[in-house]
């Protein structure tokens, strides 16, 4: 096994590799830290200010002097040539953006409250960075918040398949025989329900009194359910050629159950192959749920998460004249190209043709 010292210093040495590290260590911190890099909160919205652009932030006056950053107020009018609403600066009042500034209250980590933000802007200052949706949601808040959940849901269907596949497809590996034939029977045909019609089912037969958050988790644990199979199937066939090995006769012959041969001797020789899949299932996740979201047969709205956020973006006039709505599809090809990488490195240094 890799020290994990010497595991990092290889990834670090691959530079592509290690700034796919970073992006994913930046993306993971900020969403563990929403609240105080969010400017509104997760429940905020204003339809007065539906569509309001992204606000712009100045350093530089009138005379080109360096000041400090500010901005303006948009003010909405209605356009009756084209019956349109616009929205236009209002250079009367001008507000200085402020580094840890005051705003709403929230609890960090459930342990004490506090109401210290990152960036925000005078009193009387309606700050969006990057701009509103149709329903006056803030989309610069709603970016860490819906990576919350788009980030985070796929690891609970790896940590109910991962571990049922791993002890299925080893079971099924070492005992081999009727017993090997009656189990891999079985995951071909939980194989064979075809997922995405189930998720359709799903979606529509679940209590309506559910929040979308539970209804998606519910959603993907049972998908999870279905999803172990295939990984069963590769884990058999690495078991098969392990057990015929010499240390697995010998333990065997000393009178070791088959119980701790599989679980302490044989499932351990297929964690590098584990610890891959793992890397390079997280972004098929994140895809699954963006996808679903977009959907609208994972998150609902007013909860957030990439997906959702997204689907404003799937009208031709959005893409043309808010392009500050597709700030959501860029996070996530950004953090399945991450994953795809780093997984794709992971899998070379675990390779043990290339161990050393």
């Amino acid at each position: 096994m890799v020290k994990f010292f010497d595991f990092f210093l290889k990834i670090k040495k691959d530079k592509v590799a290690f700034i796919a590290f970073i992006v994913l260590f930046w993306l993971y911190f900020f969403i563990l830290f929403a609240d105080f890099f969010a400017i509104c909160p997760d429940n905020y919205s204003n339809r007065t200010l539906a569509y309001q652009p992204p606000n712009n932030i100045y350093i530089l006056d009138k005379n080109n002097k360096l000041k400090l950053p500010y901005t303006y107020n948009y003010i909405k009018t209605f356009n009756k040539d084209n019956l349109s609403i616009e929205y236009k600066q209002d250079r009367s009042q001008k507000y200085r953006l402020k580094l840890f500034a005051h705003g709403y209250k929230y609890k960090l980590f459930n342990l004490f409250e506090t109401d210290i933000h990152l960036l925000g802007a005078e009193k009387g200052c309606e700050l969006h960075l990057l701009g509103c949706d149709i329903n006056g949601f803030d989309v610069y808040s709603r970016l860490f918040f819906g990576g919350q959940v788009s980030l985070t849901i796929g690891f609970l269907a790896l940590l109910i398949s991962f571990p049922i596949g791993a002890i299925y497809g080893g079971i099924s590996g070492y005992l081999g025989g009727a017993v090997d034939k009656i189990l891999m029977r079985i995951a071909e045909a939980i194989m064979s329900v075809p997922s995405f019609y189930l998720l359709i089912i799903l979606a529509s037969i679940l209590p309506s009194e559910m929040t979308s958050k539970q209804r998606f988790a519910l959603i993907v644990s049972i998908l999870a359910f279905i999803g172990w199979a295939g990984f069963s199937r590769v884990i058999r066939g690495m078991v098969l050629s392990i057990k015929n090995q010499e240390y697995v006769k010998a333990i065997e012959t000393i009178g070791a159950s088959k119980k701790r041969v599989i679980l302490k001797h044989i499932l351990p020789q297929t964690s590098s192959y584990i610890i891959i899949a793992i890397t390079l299932s997280v972004p098929s996740y994140i895809l699954a749920e963006s996808g679903l979201s977009f959907l609208g047969l994972g998150i609902q709205l007013p909860d957030a998460s990439w997906g959702n956020m997204l689907k404003e973006a799937q009208e031709f006039s959005n893409i043309i004249y808010r392009p500050w709505l597709l700030t959501p599809g860029i996070l996530i090809f950004i953090a399945v190209l991450s994953f795809n990488v780093l997984g794709d490195k992971i899998r070379d240094i675990l390779d043990p043709k290339t161990l050393k």
